[in-house]
């Protein structure tokens, strides 16, 4: 069984933020997959289903983001989940908007979701980071990342989504590279993912 945990802050405040694109992918493996319902558990919101004959829990933590690990931990343990199963969907900021990268453990870029999850499960869990830029003013971060996507921005973090779950078969395969390279080629196709992607982040008008 893998454990695909995206992650984002709960509540239709938050719904529309770049922070909460890791719950806009596993909505959209949700539905493109035909998972079954939603179910509260785990301090989240659950559903399972198989991809590829493989079994998947899904998890969108609704802890906040600063406490995520909770509950990935807790539906860690009650499946038995190996660390290494465990796929947790996030927003990259050195990352250009568009770009998506896969890693296994290294560190947490600041990120508050994966701090927690590296404190309370361990590090070697695999990442898969969704770019959406940085403002040029660090002391603008934390706003930008809590602010909704700009209209022209949602085309692209719509597309994304919808690559990485036509293409998730190949992470649940064990083949990150193979994923990473069609979820790519799926956006420059739409001219989303460009050699340099579609540049630094700015924040949302």
């Amino acid at each position: 069984m893998l454990l695909f945990a995206g992650l984002g802050n709960p509540g239709p405040r938050h719904a529309g933020n770049r922070h909460n694109i890791g719950f806009h992918v596993a909505e959209t493996i949700h539905r493109r997959h035909r998972f079954g319902p939603w179910r509260r558990r785990f301090h989240g919101e659950t559903a399972e289903g198989e991809i590829s004959g493989e079994r998947i829990l899904i998890l969108k933590p609704m802890t906040f983001m600063n406490e995520s690990g909770r509950a990935v931990a807790e539906a860690q343990r009650f499946f038995k989940i190996a660390l290494d199963d465990v796929v947790v969907f996030h927003d990259e900021l050195d990352l250009a908007p568009a770009k998506v990268r896969v890693k296994t453990g290294g560190g947490n870029a600041g990120h508050n979701g994966l701090r927690s999850i590296t404190a309370i499960c361990g590090n070697d869990y695999q990442r898969v980071r969704i770019g959406i830029g940085r403002p040029q003013d660090k002391d603008l971060v934390h706003a930008y990342v809590l602010t909704d996507f700009a209209k022209s921005e949602r085309p692209w973090a719509a597309a994304v989504c919808d690559a990485i779950a036509d293409a998730i078969e190949f992470m649940v395969a064990g083949r990150p590279e193979e994923f990473q390279n069609r979820v790519h080629l799926a956006l420059s196709a739409q001219g989303f993912a460009g050699p340099a992607g579609l540049g630094s982040g700015t924040p949302a008008a």
